[in-house]
């Protein structure tokens, strides 16, 4: 049987490169190691609103799949991101009745929107957590570490280079400043590129 590793949700935050979208940062259990997601503005919508517990004037999708599955007994047993191929995620949806045991296939971004809403568990394959997991480091002294510098730096018009352009040694670098100043998002950015290149 495959090895799964338990998740949380740690944020959920705007995603500054793709307009009107999220990323949604889970947290392994008891480890140092991030999963970052980019998510969709319905779905991080469907997140939010559950984990703050606001009911909207009417149903949501994610809603209405909990009203028909407890409808016909059905219950969510857990979530569970199976897999990540250039980029994407994969998750199924572990449901039980009495007598039968199903197996959905569906985005890893709906799949966590239900779980939220039958309180169960959310897992990943090791696969998926090695092939999309940032690193997390503490930082003993983030003050002095974080300590401004004087600038002495011209401000130019000059537009920021595309990953594309970085060397992977330069961009092994970079994935790792990102994990230190905890920017998931762009830390997930180019763990993309470092993966598309391997």
């Amino acid at each position: 049987m495959e090895k799964l590793i338990e998740l949380e949700i740690l944020g959920l935050s705007s995603n500054h490169s793709q307009s009107g979208s999220f990323t949604l940062v889970l947290g392994e259990v008891g480890g140092a190691r991030r999963l970052p997601i980019v998510i969709g503005m319905f779905e991080a919508q469907a997140i939010a609103l559950e984990i703050e517990k606001i009911i909207p004037n009417r149903p949501m999708t994610h809603d209405l799949f909990r009203s028909f599955a407890t409808g016909f007994n059905f219950d969510i047993e857990r979530i569970v991101i199976t897999d990540m191929k250039e980029g994407v995620y994969y998750a199924r949806i572990q449901c039980k009745s009495s007598d039968t045991e199903v197996n959905v296939d569906s985005r890893p971004s709906d799949a966590i929107a239900i779980a939220i809403r039958f309180g169960c568990p959310v897992y990943c394959t090791e696969k998926a957590m090695s092939e999309g997991a940032v690193e997390h480091y503490e930082v003993e002294n983030k003050e002095e570490k974080r300590e401004p510098k004087p600038s002495t730096q011209k401000f130019t018009t000059k537009k920021e280079p595309s990953l594309k352009d970085y060397s992977l040694d330069k961009l092994n670098q970079m994935l790792d400043k990102a994990i230190l100043n905890e920017d998931y998002e762009r830390a997930a950015r180019i763990r993309d590129e470092i993966n598309k290149r391997n």
